[in-house]
């Protein structure tokens, strides 16, 4: 399942998504899942699909709109290009990457403007 290292080594552009049923499944969750590959119960599956944090964020961000043919409007955060993004309390890269799930989130900008401000 999500064997995301093979796909990125085949060449293969991956996104993230979910059919989570039991609720929302953000995004921080997403990466510390595939960065890992530990399940809610310690539990590691499928260690050798681990992927990096920088491919992690990647098939969160960008993969997306360049699978939705969509890399002309969004891909980036270029002048002229739709900027949704977030801004994380702590580096991503730096933080334990098993409490990635937990890194709040302190601004969210939607459409160029502040959406959310802690």
């Amino acid at each position: 399942m999500m064997a995301f290292r093979t796909l990125l080594d085949s060449g293969i552009v991956g996104a993230a998504g979910s059919d989570f049923s039991p609720g929302g499944f953000s995004p921080p969750m997403a990466i510390q899942a595939v960065v890992t590959r530990t399940g809610w119960n310690g539990e590691t599956w499928g260690a050798d699909q681990r992927i990096g944090v920088d491919e992690a964020l990647r098939l969160n961000t960008m993969n997306g709109a360049y699978n939705a043919f969509e890399e002309t409007a969004k891909w980036s955060i270029t002048q002229g290009k739709l900027a949704d993004f977030v801004v994380l309390a702590d580096d991503i890269h730096t933080v334990d990457k098993g409490k990635v799930k937990d890194i709040k989130i302190v601004r969210t900008v939607v459409g160029g403007a502040t959406a959310y401000q802690a």
